[in-house]
């Protein structure tokens, strides 16, 4: 698919998705690569936009570069923002306690700490990504111990014989907390199945998914 037909899905898939102005979105292609410019209300919305570029078939990377404007609320002081975030984060049983630490500076919020499951460092991004004031995130969370990879492949492999018709199928290797899944699946929903089964082990930081579709 060529690029002008690419940028024209992706605008597309903007004006189709209520929750955000498209009208304020920039959107560029080359080669497959999407970038991404403009402004949104809130850093909610960034995200959003985000994903719904990536789901447009095609698309093989997005570059955002998307500028959090509020348009209706005074700023929020870094302070007062810090202080919030802390709450949110205290008030959230997925997250250990006085396992995150963060700073604010003009309304970026970075997160350091670690973690024993990746969901955990997800859940800290999700929890504080609705608030106002945030106009960024930079999530540094390290997912440890890593992975010993005869867990997780042991897990894999116990969560396709009770669902997958060929769970031999799919090959499995790990480096330090990443995993690689490789080979083929009947269907979609296995290769779902798999990603879930690496993700569950504690230690898992990254999944990179090669499955073909047999």
């Amino acid at each position: 698919m060529d690029d002008v037909t690419v940028r024209q899905h992706v605008l597309d898939e903007l004006e189709l998705a209520p929750m955000i102005d498209a009208a304020q979105i920039g959107v560029a292609v080359e080669n497959g690569v999407v970038t991404l410019s403009g402004h949104v209300r809130n850093y909610a919305e960034k995200g959003i936009v985000e994903r719904v570029a990536l789901r447009v078939r095609g698309v093989r990377a997005v570059v955002e570069q998307i500028e959090v404007r509020y348009p209706d609320n005074p700023r929020i002081g870094d302070e007062a923002l810090a202080d919030r975030c802390a709450r949110v984060l205290e008030w959230d049983v997925q997250i250990p306690e006085r396992s995150v630490s963060l700073k604010v500076e003009r309304g970026c919020v970075t997160l350091q700490g670690s973690v024993p499951h990746y969901y955990q460092k997800a859940a800290v991004d999700k929890a504080l990504r609705r608030l106002a004031g945030v106009t960024d995130i930079v999530n540094l969370i390290a997912v440890t111990p890593p992975a010993e990879a005869t867990e997780v492949e042991a897990r894999i492999r116990a969560a396709l014989k009770r669902s997958a018709k060929a769970p031999d199928t799919i090959r499995v290797r790990v480096e330090g907390g990443k995993v690689i899944l490789d080979g083929c699946v009947d269907v979609w929903r296995e290769r779902e199945l798999a990603e879930r089964a690496a993700w569950s082990v504690p230690g898992v930081s990254a999944v990179e998914d090669r499955l073909t579709l047999a």
